[in-house]
């Protein structure tokens, strides 16, 4: 997502770069969205995965949002224009980005089923569905996997969905599992930087979340890594796949070496201490969007 603008002004050929920087480290999975700079980001990647295709798992996502003539986007002609942006013929998953307020997710996943069956899609996929949505989708069109949100600071879904997943076999894919950045210490900086909207980033919320992380940075000088390792490392010891963004060769090779971190059991709970379930200041997203993502469990506030 940050190589389409969303964080700031990103340069194209250094996101090509540091795309064909991470094939060549051999990491195989990169995940987009129509909803990324407006199809932007699509293309983007499917400039950069041409010639290169072969071996790679590639994944996108749609949203029932209207099209350009006010009428709603079914998964049929999301797929088919994912199709076109990314230069292929066929995407290895495609997930629901969000559940709409007005369509069931039955309806959705069962019209994305009907498209993986035609080979135009592998898995089926959905994002930010809550536990029950999980169950009544899986119903309906078995669920290769979901993609939410999961960090040090974001660990709601440990209460229902992550065990949810689990049971019915669906894997986890955890989207910002460095808080957008500031688990690494890492801000807005540029005025179109869309953090600046969000409420963990206003003034008083990073303060207050500034004291958790110390926590992590202490973490990393004690194991002589960074803390943007140590917050990887923490989401990789709960045996999801996580999917950092960057803009930079030098950030994604310094993410990928966080593979060869194992942290202790002492050092997973002394970083969970400093972040407890549903303590962090801020929600994670803005009013509006807040609609759309599953509500935190009261077991998750406990």
């Amino acid at each position: 997502m940050g190589l389409s603008h969303v964080y700031g002004q990103a340069d194209e050929a250094e996101s090509i770069r540091t795309l064909h920087a991470a094939i060549d480290l051999g990491i195989t999975f990169f995940d987009t969205a129509t909803a990324y700079g407006k199809g932007h980001n699509e293309e983007l990647l499917g400039r950069a995965i041409a010639g290169r295709r072969q071996k790679l798992v590639i994944a996108s996502k749609f949203t029932h949002g209207q099209d350009g003539e006010g009428r709603r986007v079914s998964a049929r002609a999301a797929v088919e224009a994912s199709l076109r942006r990314l230069a292929t013929d066929h995407i290895d998953l495609y997930y629901l980005h969000r559940v709409d307020l007005d369509v069931p997710i039955e309806e959705s996943v069962g019209e994305l089923g009907q498209l993986r069956d035609e080979g135009k899609i592998g898995g089926v996929g959905v994002s930010e569905a809550s536990a029950a949505q999980l169950r009544a989708a899986h119903t309906v069109t078995p669920l290769t996997a979901l993609q939410s949100e999961y960090s040090l600071w974001t660990r709601e879904v440990e209460a229902e969905i992550l065990p949810t997943t689990r049971a019915l076999g669906i894997g986890f894919v955890a989207y910002s599992p460095l808080g957008r950045g500031f688990l690494a210490g890492a801000g807005p900086t540029e005025e179109n930087d869309r953090r600046r909207i969000h409420p963990r980033f206003e003034a008083e919320a990073v303060a207050a979340n500034s004291r958790r992380r110390r926590t992590i940075e202490d973490v990393a000088e004690r194991l002589h890594v960074s803390p943007a390792q140590v917050s990887l490392a923490w989401v990789l010891a709960k045996g999801v796949v996580p999917i950092p963004g960057t803009r930079t060769v030098r950030h994604l090779e310094e993410n990928w070496a966080a593979n060869r971190i194992e942290l202790d059991a002492a050092t997973i709970e002394e970083l969970e201490t400093a972040f407890p379930h549903g303590t962090t200041t801020g929600d994670r997203y803005p009013a509006e969007q807040m609609k759309v993502v599953p509500a935190a469990p009261a077991a998750a506030l406990a």
